[in-house]
């Protein structure tokens, strides 16, 4: 088969086509043949050595996407060849074929495009486990998302307005800021003097939850969140946080939680009653997913350097 690989750490030119050995599925897996990819911020970071990784080179980035079944192992039974599936957490994608433990194996509905799948697998399970886990929205809460025209931005904007909390959304563009005024929320650029115009429109109280997935905003954060409010940090886009003083979240009683999807998904129910959710909210109209980017799976090095532009707005997906 083809797969995107790369044999040694660094930019997107690292990133080659070339052609690898086929998996077998083992006793409990499934084949897949990929029909959508999507593309995240941890394969960066995998691919500059931020991230561990198993094995030795070529390695084979990828965590999430949907497709077709093209064989099962000899334990399985509840799915066959030619079933429709997806999966969230399972390496090695960015490949014409793909092993899938039976236990990451999300059935697809009819209704749901690959493309829509691989578009909300991880950003739309991440955004999900944010609004009920990490801080569960309440009515009327003000809850401030940065990054908030990106892909997991857009889903956990609406998913909060769902729930019945106001939306405060940070950008770097307006053509970002009008993409996020189009789910019906505030929005404000970095530029802007953002932590006053927040403490502005909250009577000067500051919001009640703060979703910070860029990291460097960390302490910014903090100072646009009311007395007894919660910071979630999830996320590291725009570089590593300043340390907190724990003083701080004393004199303030503040809360500063962390997130991590796969402290969530701890078993085959949990994926499948959270995808099936989702896709749900999709089907009834609640929840709009954004029109994707594509590139070619062969092209990945170009998709991997419009990511790191912050030109994007939405998913990026990789079409074997």
């Amino acid at each position: 088969m083809k797969a995107l690989v790369f044999h040694q750490f660094g930019g997107p030119d690292v990133l080659t086509y070339e052609e690898v050995p086929t998996p077998m599925p083992q006793v409990d897996e499934v084949l897949v043949r990929t029909k959508a990819i999507g593309l995240n911020y941890a394969d960066v970071y995998r691919r500059k050595g931020n991230y561990h990784l198993v094995g030795e080179p070529p390695y084979i980035l990828g965590y999430e996407g949907a497709g077709v079944i093209e064989a099962v192992g000899a334990n399985v039974t509840s799915l066959q060849a030619g079933d429709r599936i997806a999966f969230a957490d399972v390496p090695h994608a960015n490949a014409e074929f793909v092993a899938v433990p039976l236990d990451k194996a999300i059935p697809l509905p009819d209704t749901i495009s690959f493309e829509t799948a691989a578009s909300v697998m991880l950003q739309g399970l991440t955004a999900h486990y944010l609004v009920h886990d990490s801080y569960r929205i309440q009515p009327d809460d003000v809850a401030v998302v940065h990054a908030a025209a990106g892909g997991v931005g857009q889903l956990l904007t609406q998913m909060i307005q769902r729930l019945g909390g106001q939306v405060i959304g940070l950008t770097s563009t307006d053509e970002k800021v009008a993409t996020i005024q189009t789910h019906g929320a505030r929005a404000y650029r970095y530029d802007e003097a953002w932590v006053q115009h927040i403490r502005n429109v909250t009577d000067g109280h500051g919001a009640d939850v703060v979703y910070d997935s860029v990291g460097s905003t960390l302490e910014d954060s903090f100072e646009a969140t009311r007395v007894s409010g919660t910071v979630v940090f999830y996320g590291m886009a725009g570089g590593d946080p300043k340390p907190v003083d724990p003083r701080m979240l004393m004199d303030t009683s503040k809360t500063l939680t962390g997130g991590d999807l796969w402290n969530v998904l701890t078993s085959m129910e949990e994926r499948i009653r959270r995808s099936h959710e989702l896709f749900s909210w999709i089907d009834d109209g609640s929840l709009i997913i954004p029109s994707p980017t594509t590139f070619a799976l062969s092209d990945g090095s170009s998709a991997h350097s419009f990511l790191e532009s912050r030109k994007s707005q939405g998913k990026i997906l990789l079409i074997p």
